[in-house]
């Protein structure tokens, strides 16, 4: 049997079962497409593809490369719609089988759909790589996913206390070899840009496995994660695991399985439970994706919630440059620009002030994250804005945070702001009007 394997947000050789499976080949050719429209503009006025997430996929994808090579393999790196693409490389080497990682996002499966009508008699296989659990071994239907995270959490630990026994799944020491070694057009995709921060991520399966050894065993940031996550500037506070997960060069259940080696191996408290409880959110989010599908990106929600805004040009690209009315904002946006990354407190901050303050719709926010974020994650990013905007899983509605109250809570001497220069420039009027603006209703 010859398999093609589409390589998606699972950029890992070890615990791969969608690889492990795709493995069972006489032949392999193993392939990642990159698409072109990644790169323009979409409705929201937002690129779906930032500077800083290419550079670390283009990294993430060397890396692979290398350890394919190790194994007697090679990556074939496409440029082009994965709808043409796959069906091109599975005519011009005779294979019989595609598998991939299944994804959720409605353009994902939009593609994996068109792809299999375009390949009728070629078998089609997906595999659950992103995630802690299995479909069959979530403690529910997904037809019956809890309307909010903490009754998903609650089902899930009462089943047992971290769930079912997530194995990992080997890491594989060998492959079966491509069908020769086609020529690729890497070439035409977009030049990778120099990092302009001293604070970007490297992309790749071994950085990413290295930042869990450091952050547990290493600096033992783990055993104070619950006290320093909300810090707004500061590398070790967090885990700062998202950008490898979010493209799959990191097992979300190997994180899970460093947790329980730390707290057998060192100590169990409440920090390490947190980070558990973090996984858990993440979990929660790709299920609710998988549940609701097209109304993750509707303007009302997973609730139907009707709310009338306004779009405001001046106040978006206010919002996008850091020149607000508040400081703290205005650095968190400035801080996103240059690195790609803001921390989870500033995430809640500025996703409030688009909300609340400009009274914007919330998919400008969520689109701009998109193209920003070099962990971006389609059902994290949409479930999060969706919560902070009332129309998702937050049982509470509208959150609202008091942004002077949190400048004195997170930045009381105002570092973070002098840092990334919060206070420079003049801030748009909010209610600035002119020819261009109209309603969303």
């Amino acid at each position: 049997m010859r398999t093609l394997y589409w390589f998606t947000r699972d950029l890992r050789i070890h615990d791969n079962a969608a690889l492990l499976a795709a493995a069972r080949s006489d032949m392999l050719l193993c392939v990642y497409v990159v698409d072109p429209r990644w790169f323009a503009n979409g409705p929201f006025q937002c690129r779906g593809m930032g500077e800083h997430r290419w550079r670390f996929l283009w990294q993430s994808l060397t890396d692979l490369e290398r350890s394919l090579r190790a194994l007697g393999q090679r990556l074939h790196i496409a440029f082009g719609e994965p709808e043409r693409t796959i069906p091109d490389l599975v005519h011009q080497h005779s294979i019989s089988r595609v598998v991939r990682s299944r994804l959720p996002g409605t353009v994902e499966a939009q593609q994996w759909r068109a792809v299999q009508q375009s390949l009728p008699g070629i078998v089609m296989q997906t595999f659950e790589t992103l995630s802690l659990f299995t479909e069959g071994t979530l403690p529910m239907p997904l037809s019956d996913l809890p309307a909010t995270f903490s009754q998903f959490r609650k089902q899930v630990e009462k089943q047992g206390e971290r769930g079912p026994d997530m194995l990992r799944i080997r890491t594989l020491t060998a492959l079966p070899p491509p069908p020769g070694f086609p020529e690729d057009n890497r070439g035409e995709c977009p030049p990778i840009p120099e990092p302009t921060s001293t604070l970007s991520f490297r992309g790749g399966e071994h950085a990413g496995l290295e930042r869990v050894q450091e952050f547990s065993f290493g600096n033992h940031g783990i055993a104070t994660y619950k006290e320093t996550r909300n810090a707004l500037d500061d590398w070790p506070s967090s885990s700062k695991l998202s950008p490898w997960l979010a493209n799959g060069s990191l097992s979300v259940r190997e994180v899970a399985a460093t947790i329980e080696d730390y707290e057998r191996r060192e100590t169990r408290n409440d920090s390490t439970y947190w980070l558990w409880f973090e996984l858990l959110w993440r979990e929660y989010f790709y299920w609710y994706a998988m549940k609701h599908g097209d109304r993750l990106f509707c303007r009302d929600g997973v609730q139907r919630k009707h709310r009338h805004v306004t779009f405001y040009g001046h106040r978006f690209k206010a919002w996008c440059e850091g020149n607000t009315h508040y400081p703290i904002i205005n650095a968190a946006m400035n801080q996103l620009r240059h690195t790609g990354y803001i921390s989870n407190r500033a995430r809640q901050l500025v996703a409030s002030c688009l909300v609340h303050e400009l009274e914007l719709d919330w998919r400008y926010g969520a689109a701009w994250f998109e193209q920003q974020l070099v962990d971006y994650d389609v059902a994290s990013n949409y479930g999060n804005w969706q919560y902070l905007a009332g129309v998702g899983a937050d049982p509470r509605g509208l959150r609202q945070f008091n942004l002077d109250k949190q400048a004195q809570q997170y930045d009381p001497e105002g570092h973070y702001v002098q840092r990334w220069q919060g206070t420079a420039g003049q801030p748009v009027g909010l209610h600035t009007v002119d020819a261009a603006d109209w309603p969303i209703l």
